[in-house]
Formats: C-alpha cells, sequence, structure tokens
C-alpha cells in the first residue's frame, strides 16, 4: 500500500508541475503577443475598445495565472512533506534532502516574477505609446 501511495504522490507531482508550465508558458506567451498587438493599435486612436479589452484580458489571465502558481506551491510543498515524513517513517529519509523545498519556493517566486514583469510590460509600453501619441 506504501507504494502505491508513493507512487500517486510522485504522479501528483509530475500533473503539478505540467500545470505550472502551462500556466506560465500561456501567460508568457499572451504577454508578448498583447503587447504586440497593443503597441500597433496605440497609434490607432479608433481602436482604443479593442486596446483596453486587451489591457483587461493581461490583468485577468495574469491574475489567475498567479492564483494557478500560488495553489501549485502550496499543492507541491503539502505533497513533498508527505513524501518526506514518508520517507522518515521507513528510515530513508537521508537519501532525499529537504531543503529541495526552499528551491522549490524559489523556483515559484523567480516564475510569478517572469509573469509579472511581462504582464506589466504588456500593459504599461503600448499605454505609454498611446499617451505619445495621441
Amino acid at each position: 500500500m506504501l507504494e502505491k501511495l508513493h507512487d500517486h504522490i510522485v504522479e501528483e507531482l509530475n500533473t503539478n508541475t505540467k500545470t505550472d508550465i502551462i500556466f506560465i508558458i500561456t501567460a508568457i506567451f499572451l504577454n508578448f503577443i498583447a503587447l504586440a498587438i497593443n503597441s500597433a493599435m496605440a497609434f490607432s486612436p479608433e481602436y482604443f475598445f479593442i486596446f483596453i479589452l486587451f489591457i483587461l484580458l493581461i490583468l485577468v489571465v495574469n491574475m489567475v495565472v498567479i492564483t494557478g502558481l500560488s495553489r501549485g506551491k502550496q499543492t507541491r510543498f503539502k505533497l513533498l512533506t508527505g513524501l518526506i515524513q514518508m520517507y522518515k517513517d521507513e528510515g530513508i529519509e537521508k537519501y532525499y534532502d529537504g531543503s529541495i523545498l526552499e528551491s522549490y519556493n524559489t523556483r515559484y517566486t523567480l516564475f510569478t516574477i517572469a509573469v509579472v514583469s511581462t504582464g506589466i510590460l504588456a500593459c504599461l509600453v503600448p499605454i505609454v505609446l498611446y499617451i505619445i501619441e495621441n
């Protein structure tokens, strides 16, 4: 039974990783696409409504991604904590360095910074171009 639980935790960790990757790639891709589209539209006042819609889309998607990354971080912490406890119970914890949890926390922070930075860039650059041009 313990082996099945171990396999389930590892499977959940893999799923968590895939979900995080999808969130990050989607957000950064959308941010750069929206940056390009809105930067082009910034020079045409007749597209102002579409311009605003893209800004709102950037904000909503980035908020969803940041929330998803936060939940992913919490899930990973819980799963790894359980895995470490299982290893302790079995007397094999010396083979898994518990400090890896801190590495994951740092990684999630860096991912969040990347998403937020590209989101801010995707919002601010077109707004500045719009203000300068109009």
